[in-house]
C-alpha cells in the first residue's frame, strides 16, 4: 500500500495506516541499529567501549570513518525512541513529516555502508 498518495489527515484518522506507518519507520530504523551493532563488534578492539545507547551507535560509524561526523549527528534514531516509548504522546504531524527526511537519510545509510563493505 503505497502511502505517499494520503494526506496527514487520512493517516492520522485512520489507526491502521496510523500503525503500519510508525512500524515501516521502527523497522528502518531498527535494522539500521543492528547493521551498526554488527559493524561495530567486527572492528572493534579489547580496548572499545561499547556504545551506550543507540544513538552512540550511529556516531561509533563516524568513528571509524563508515561516514562523515556530521552525517553521524544529522541521522537521529529520535524517531525510533518516540515510536518505540511514548505511545501516546507521539506528535502525528512530526513523524508524517519526517518521513521523507527519514527514508532519504537511511538511503544514505545505506550507500554509506554497502561502500564501506565493497573495500
Amino acid at each position: 500500500m503505497p502511502f505517499s498518495k494520503y494526506s496527514f489527515n487520512e493517516i492520522a484518522s485512520d489507526y491502521i495506516k496510523q500503525a503500519a506507518v510508525e512500524r515501516f519507520l521502527e523497522r528502518v530504523i531498527n535494522r539500521a541499529i543492528d547493521i551498526n551493532q554488527h559493524i561495530i563488534a567486527e572492528l572493534s578492539t579489547k580496548d572499545t567501549e561499547p556504545p551506550l545507547d543507540y544513538v552512540q551507535t550511529f556516531l561509533r560509524l563516524a568513528d571509524f570513518e563508515i561516514y562523515p561526523c556530521e552525517f553521524a549527528q544529522e541521522i537521529s534514531v529520535g524517531t525510533r525512541n518516540k515510536l518505540v516509548h511514548e505511545y501516546d504522546k507521539i506528535d502525528q504531524e512530526k513523524i508524517y513529516s519526517s518521513i521523507s527526511d527519514c527514508l532519504k537519510d537511511y538511503h544514505k545509510y545505506c550507500d554509506y555502508v554497502f561502500t564501506f563493505l565493497e573495500k
